[in-house]
């Protein structure tokens, strides 16, 4: 997404340094690599980047150093606009005085704000920190939104949770999806009768509920990710069907072969946004997905997809039924909405704006 950004507004103004509170130092894209990195104190402690997570309470303090060293830079080379794109605590800086601040947010920070539950399982230590620092971190949260001039949210589900967490309107201006590489299958090609998952093996992805499902409806599943539920997740596959392959990660081109093959994805979870439904269906792939979160931007129900309601596997089983067939077409056109040139064009609109008000 940064990387999205940054070309969007290189093509009509000088991009300057990313303003970070933890960065790895690895290589990242051609255009990132080429802009300065400035990485808060609390960013440079040992071992911080492998103990972000674990780190809550210094957010606060990270963004503050931010917010200084930028004022300081200001003053030697004046900035005309400050953008951020945020899904925990960045949207906090504090931009120079008549410096415009626009925030493109993914998510109020969901590990304090709308999944505690999911992000307390993680263990011990997680859900005692949860419990000590979250309180003060959304009350801080909650006023640093007003160093924002104005928000961007990727979804109406993210506006939403804007306003409810933070009290402030959005415009949606939706995530870049890579429509030019994620294509459908050549005329002649045909697709199999299984379903697909695409996804991170973590709780809240809800891939058991996409296994039983599949085992209802009597169809081979097969799962594309890791992650730290992978073993959980095998153990019901195991239970329940012995139709399932787990594929583990794969690359893009993989990943698009799996997209091109397969009869359905199938999307149990709640996402602000969801860019894979949008990758499937821009190779022409159907989605069977939950009525909630972003799936409601980016799914038409009975078009190019199947919506549910609740969180059963039968609710979603029977969406699977009624996914409709020979929908290619017109997932493609959907898909065409989210496509990159669509999000250079609603960043630098919104930008253009706050640095040339009317």
């Amino acid at each position: 997404m940064l990387d999205a950004i940054a070309r969007a507004m290189s093509a009509w103004c000088e991009v300057g340094p990313v303003y970070t509170m933890f960065d790895s130092g690895a290589a990242l894209t051609p255009t990132l690599d080429a802009l300065p990195r400035v990485v808060s104190r609390v960013g440079r402690l040992p071992g911080a980047n492998a103990l972000r997570r674990h780190l809550l309470p210094l957010y606060p303090r990270a963004v503050a150093d931010l917010s200084a060293r930028l004022a300081r830079d200001h003053a030697r080379t004046p900035y005309d606009l400050l953008i951020s794109t945020s899904s925990a605590a960045i949207k906090g800086l504090r931009a120079p005085e008549g410096v415009a601040h626009l925030c493109y947010c993914h998510s109020p920070a969901r590990y304090v704000w709308s999944q505690r539950g999911a992000y307390a399982g993680a263990g011990a230590l997680v859900r005692t920190g949860l419990r000590l620092a979250g309180p003060r971190f959304r009350a801080w949260d909650r006023a640093t939104s007003a160093h924002v001039t104005r928000f961007l949210a990727n979804s109406t589900h993210t506006a939403r949770e804007i306003a409810r967490c933070f009290g402030r309107e959005s415009e949606v201006v939706f995530p870049p999806v890579r429509t030019g590489f994620y294509t459908p299958p050549e005329k002649d090609a045909r697709r199999g009768e299984h379903a697909l998952v695409v996804a991170a093996l973590e709780p809240y992805k809800r891939t058991e509920v996409a296994i039983r499902a599949s085992a209802l409806g009597g169809r081979a599943l097969r799962v594309v990710g890791e992650g730290s539920d992978a073993e959980r997740v095998r153990r019901v596959a195991c239970e329940v069907s012995g139709r399932v392959e787990f594929l583990g990660r794969v690359g893009d081109e993989r990943l698009r072969a799996e997209y091109r093959a397969a009869r359905m994805l199938l999307f149990p979870q709640i996402e602000d946004f969801g860019i894979i439904a949008v990758e499937a269906q821009a190779c022409g792939l159907p989605v069977v997905a939950r009525r909630a979160g972003g799936a409601r931007d980016s799914v038409l129900d009975g078009v190019t997809g199947a919506l549910y309601d609740g969180e059963s596997a039968e609710a979603m089983a029977a969406a699977m039924a009624r996914c409709p067939r020979d929908a290619g077409r017109a997932c493609r056109e959907n898909a065409a909405r989210f496509g990159e040139e669509s999000f250079a064009a609603g960043i630098s609109a919104h930008a253009g704006r706050l640095c040339h008000p009317a």
